[in-house]
């Protein structure tokens, strides 16, 4: 059974995008490269065309997946979020109380750590979810251990 993921709208719109010009561009400029290696005689000892073969299937892949996740996207509605509680969309400033760091994440479906995005079923935001201002919360790590966070801000 394939997964939804949360999106906001912005990112929904990004990943079509981005699946558009795989198939538009990637595929033409795939394309041409295949007919530029077949110019060139002999496939079975074709370098050139074994790449590009290997650079469409590879395309290809990637445009599987794009289209399976558009397809069981779920466009997150901001108008729910209310900076009560955590949920999907929200964004919180913690506190982890081991070593006295701040971070901040948005909590969505999918987890993007560098641009601060972390999925609700990852163990931060899986322990913070439903959570308020003020609530500390149990976080599971590695090797059976734990730590605490405090949640520090919830905004949209």
């Amino acid at each position: 059974m394939e997964k939804t993921t949360v999106l906001t709208r912005e990112d929904f719109e990004k990943l079509s995008a981005q699946l558009n010009l795989l198939k538009t561009e990637g595929r033409d400029d795939i394309a041409e490269k295949i007919k530029e290696a077949r110019s060139h005689g002999d496939l079975s000892e074709n370098a050139e065309y074994d790449e590009a073969m290997n650079e469409q299937a590879k395309m290809e892949a990637e445009i599987a997946r794009l289209e399976t996740e558009l397809r069981n996207a779920k466009i997150l509605d901001e108008e729910e979020l209310t900076g009560e509680v955590v949920r999907i969309g929200s964004k919180v400033k913690l506190l982890d109380l081991t070593f006295d760091e701040e971070v901040e994440y948005k909590i969505l479906g999918n987890s993007d750590i560098e641009k601060g995005i972390i999925s609700d079923l990852s163990p931060v935001g899986s322990a913070v979810m439903g959570k308020k201002v003020g609530d500390i919360v149990k976080v599971a790590a590695p090797n059976n251990k734990f730590f605490d966070m405090k949640v520090l801000e919830i905004s949209k």
